[in-house]
């Protein structure tokens, strides 16, 4: 059986932390670089949509996130087509002077759901460009197979829409995911609202979560971090510990074997 303390494995890289963190929607900067350092994540993502360091637009910004020494994960978020995405994403790669990518194509202004046709189309483009994939894709089984045929060693399925903090929709979609591509580093992205939704997402088996919403819009941003690093690692302990069986019986915790016998005089 696998220490729970093993680390997690990106392209090769490997990390302490399992929780990875957006970078938007935070009250302020101060909360925000308050909340990643209490997150004790090694890995946050962000977007040159929102902030363009070679235009000097978001500049103090990016001051703030080079500060904390993370690895930098560039998303292409609010990209519509294929060519939108690709193009983003070698500005970024440029920019920000990484190959990794964590590639959105939404294909629905409602629900924000990823388009899977131009996923594995721009997917298919940027591997072949030598870019280090990080799909956000819907919960589908098939998807993920052929994000995984094409090269991707780590995908991101939803756990429900951006920004609903909804928790799981289908955990049985997702175990299938985990036990069909044992090999695949997966995350959980999209879609956890409490520190209990990435407990159940890690003990099904995944490798990650990956969340900006649920800590940066809640009430207290910072314990919020704080409480899901504690709930990551309790999540991914309990997965790796092994579950008891489940039973269709009530049995008891305590033996009756060697008991003494009390009868009335």
């Amino acid at each position: 059986m696998k220490s729970s303390q093993q680390k997690m494995n990106i392209y090769g890289q490997e990390f302490d932390s399992r929780l990875l963190i957006g970078s938007a929607l935070y009250p302020s900067p101060k909360v925000m670089t308050d909340s990643i350092k209490a997150s004790q994540s090694q890995i946050v993502t962000l977007s040159l949509r929102r902030q363009s360091p070679e235009q000097r637009g978001g500049q103090a910004f990016w001051q703030q996130i080079q500060d904390l020494g993370m690895t930098l994960l560039p998303n292409t978020a609010g990209c519509h087509t294929v060519k939108e995405a690709v193009n983003l994403a070698k500005m970024s790669r440029e920019i920000f002077q990484t190959d990794w990518i964590k590639l959105e194509l939404i294909g629905d202004e409602y629900n924000l759901q990823p388009d899977p046709i131009d996923l594995l189309e721009a997917t298919d483009v940027l591997i072949k460009d030598g870019f280090k994939v990080l799909p956000y894709c819907s919960d589908d089984l098939i998807i993920c197979r052929r994000l995984a045929d094409l090269g991707c060693q780590v995908i991101m399925p939803w756990g429900a829409p951006i920004g609903t903090g909804k928790g799981l929709l289908n955990p049985h979609a997702l175990q299938s995911i985990r036990q069909r591509l044992p090999e695949v580093t997966l995350i959980v992205d999209a879609g956890i609202g409490l520190p209990s939704h990435a407990v159940q997402a890690m003990e099904l088996g995944y490798d990650a979560i990956l969340l900006n919403s649920a800590i940066a819009q809640a009430q207290d941003p910072v314990l919020m971090a704080q409480a899901f690093a504690k709930a990551v690692e309790a999540g991914r302990a309990g997965f790796v510990a092994g579950r008891m069986p489940e039973k269709q019986v009530a049995e008891p915790s305590t033996p009756t074997l060697g008991m003494p016998f009390w009868h009335q005089s």
